[in-house]
């Protein structure tokens, strides 16, 4: 399940629990800390080594880093000590058997520093909230003992390795960070866990790599000693410097600081993240500077809003934060290894139009993709869902198939407006041309619901399509670093820069595209960058990729056999580029009419081609005639005539004859 079922992470194997033990236990001298004002302790001088228990010199508070069990030892008249695994802020860790369960492996907790007033209240508190927990991404605890006047927490034994333990043996092989893929996974199942902690109205505090452990492939948080209730603000507080959120020395941890430790630990884990503990200890390096960033700037943006400096810019709840790392995992996958990921947006519906895809056989054969309009653009896209928790939303959701002057006067006419109804009526005025009252509607919108998404969203499409593109633009952009995993803020900032940034419109189109094929709108829009920067190759295996079964794969195939030839000298085509067009618009499914204006347009191309000096194909045959000028004139004229039994008026026919006559083979009769 690591990954939301969407990466394979390497299996770390279960661990036997005696080969875990540490052959010297003891707190290495660098790591002495006083655990009240944070003054070395116990540091040797010269060739003296330093105490493992004494008094801090700055403050007086006592500190002991000696164990106080040993092997051998029975805890609460039961657990028998067999040693040490580790040590940590809080306490030692040591591993033992429960003689009154099968000899099963349990862990031990007790604290490192027994003369800390705070790290004994710590530890009681840790008792009575574990005592509440039970999720399968959080240890187990078993029981809480004394023995010789100190408390030991009693938790299942956790056989794998620490995220921190996994990181350092990937560097060990000459990488300098986990797979971008791996370390999302990591986060997804974490956030699972905060998700149940926050739900119980408790905080985890003090996330990093060292406090979760992979065993075969599940994931657990195994070190709880800085949890506190949310509404508790007397415990001390613990945390770690590169992880901790920047405002909680005055604001106290909260949920949105606990987001924040999982956005510090995914940077940690993602790329080699130097400084993080000092230069870069509340902020991201520039993400040029990051080659992982600078590839994926879904993810990037997603680790800009989970580490903001402003707890209310971050993700405000677990839930929330997983859905948009899900969506930015999905673009991930899909852009290494160019496999489609597509899944339902949790936020928005289905695209609703696909303009711009029926200009590849306009009669004055302008542009095969000619430019869409802003208000078009604007209608086409994906419209943020409802909230089935307001009155209103019932009534809404059967108003969907209704055109927008329908929907206008049924919202209108409701004896209670309410904030969905209010949204659904921005959008269609803003349809119907009127976006100065879809403001005013969407004001009132924020006033009773401050801070909701949509309302920037609604905005922004009011802005495009009252043609004020460069200033929708800007929203757009704020709305995908707030929604990184959605398609529909790069859709809509794709079709912004068309114009202004061609390069970052293809790029942000191609990765709708790339991940989710059912974004029509992404193809033909990508397809329409490169057809304007004269790039027809790509264009056409756009179109290409559209799907069989999508109801634009006509359109989409009949604007790959235009941008083939539509437009181009003779002397740019090969026959390859024709025969081409010509196969594919006989697979092509449309009615007769059509395939007539299609076909008269390959065929002009191809005798442009003749008449510039291309030669025959090697027996290659387009509409079942050699690239010949004589086959390809009676061709031509026959495809016209053809057209001109199906004119809509006398002029379009006259013309399509005079056509006809004017390419007709010249005889001696």
């Amino acid at each position: 399940m690591l990954g939301a079922g969407l990466v394979e992470v390497p299996r770390v194997p279960y661990r036997d629990p005696s080969t875990a033990l540490l052959p010297d236990a003891k707190v290495a001298e660098n790591k002495r800390f006083c655990s009240k004002c944070g003054e070395k302790v116990g540091r040797g001088r010269g060739d003296r080594p330093g105490r493992t228990e004494g008094y801090c010199p700055r403050c007086g508070t006592a500190f002991s880093f000696t164990p106080k069990l040993a092997a051998g030892d029975l805890v609460g008249g039961q657990y028998e000590v067999l040693g040490c695994l580790a040590h940590g802020g809080l306490g030692w860790i040591y591993l033992a058997k429960d003689r009154n369960v099968s000899d099963r492996w349990v862990v031990l907790k007790g604290l490192l520093d027994t003369g800390d007033a705070d790290a004994m209240a710590a530890a009681a508190a840790e008792r009575a909230f574990l005592a509440e927990v039970s999720h399968p991404n959080i240890v187990k605890i078993y029981n809480f003992v004394q023995h010789t006047g100190d408390g030991y927490i009693v938790m299942e034994y956790v056989g794998g390795r620490s995220l921190k333990e996994i990181l350092s043996a990937a560097r060990e092989t000459g990488a300098e960070a986990l797979p971008l893929a791996q370390s999302i996974a990591y986060a997804l199942e974490v956030l699972q866990a905060f998700g149940y902690l926050h739900a119980q109205g408790l905080l985890y505090c003090d996330f990093k790599p060292d406090n979760v452990i992979q065993s075969e492939e599940q994931l657990q948080l195994i070190d709880l000693g800085g949890v506190r209730r949310t509404d508790d603000h007397d415990s001390a507080i613990y945390g770690t410097v590169g992880y901790q959120a920047p405002e909680i020395s005055e604001l106290g941890p909260s949920v949105t600081s606990d987001l924040y430790t999982v956005g510090r630990t995914l940077a940690v884990l993602s790329f080699p993240f130097r400084g993080y503990t000092g230069r870069y200890a509340t902020d991201l390096p520039p993400r040029e500077e990051i080659p992982v960033l600078a590839r994926h700037e879904s993810f990037d943006r997603f680790l800009r809003r989970a580490t903001h400096r402003d707890p209310a810019v971050r993700f405000q709840d677990a839930a929330e934060m997983a859905e948009q790392l899900t969506g930015v995992l999905r673009e991930v996958l899909s852009a290494e290894d160019g496999r489609p990921r597509p899944s339902p947006s949790g936020l928005f519906g289905p695209e609703r139009s696909a303009p711009g895809t029926q200009g590849a056989d306009d009669e004055d054969k302008g542009p095969v993709l000619p430019p869409v309009a802003p208000a078009d653009a604007a209608a086409a896209l994906p419209v943020p869902l409802a909230d089935g928790a307001d009155p209103a939303a019932g009534f809404l959701a059967g108003l969907t198939s209704l055109p927008p002057e329908q929907i206008a006067g049924a919202v209108a006419g409701l004896p209670r407006q309410t904030p969905e109804s209010r949204l659904t009526l921005a959008r269609v005025r803003i349809e119907l041309g009127d976006p100065a009252s879809a403001w005013t509607l969407l004001d009132e919108v924020e006033a009773e619901l401050p801070g909701d998404w949509r309302v920037e969203w609604f905005r922004a499409v009011a802005l495009l399509s009252d043609g004020r593109v460069a200033d929708a633009d800007a929203r757009f952009d704020r709305l995908y670093g707030l929604l990184p995993g959605e398609a529909a803020p790069k859709l809509a900032l794709a079709y912004c820069r068309e114009q202004t940034a061609p390069r970052d419109a293809a790029r942000l189109y191609d990765l709708v595209w790339r991940t989710d094929p059912g974004h029509i709108n992404a193809a033909f829009g990508l397809a329409r960058v490169y057809a304007a920067a004269g790039d027809r190759s790509s264009a056409i295996a756009v179109l290409d990729a559209v799907p069989p079964a999508s109801v634009r794969r006509v359109p989409a195939q009949a604007a790959a056999v235009a941008t083939a030839v539509r437009g181009r000298p003779g002397g740019d085509l090969v026959a390859a580029d024709l025969l081409a067009a010509g196969e594919r618009l006989s697979r092509l499914d449309v009615d007769e009419r059509r395939r007539d204006r299609l076909a008269a347009e390959v065929l002009e191309a191809a005798l442009g081609w003749v008449r510039h000096g291309g030669a025959g194909a090697n027996g290659g045959a387009l509409f079942g005639v050699p690239l010949d000028e004589g086959p390809l004139r009676a061709r031509l004229e026959a495809t016209y005539r053809s057209l001109a039994r199906h004119a809509r008026d006398r002029e379009d026919r006259r013309r399509l004859i005079d056509a006809a006559n004017a390419v007709r083979p010249r005889t001696l009769l």
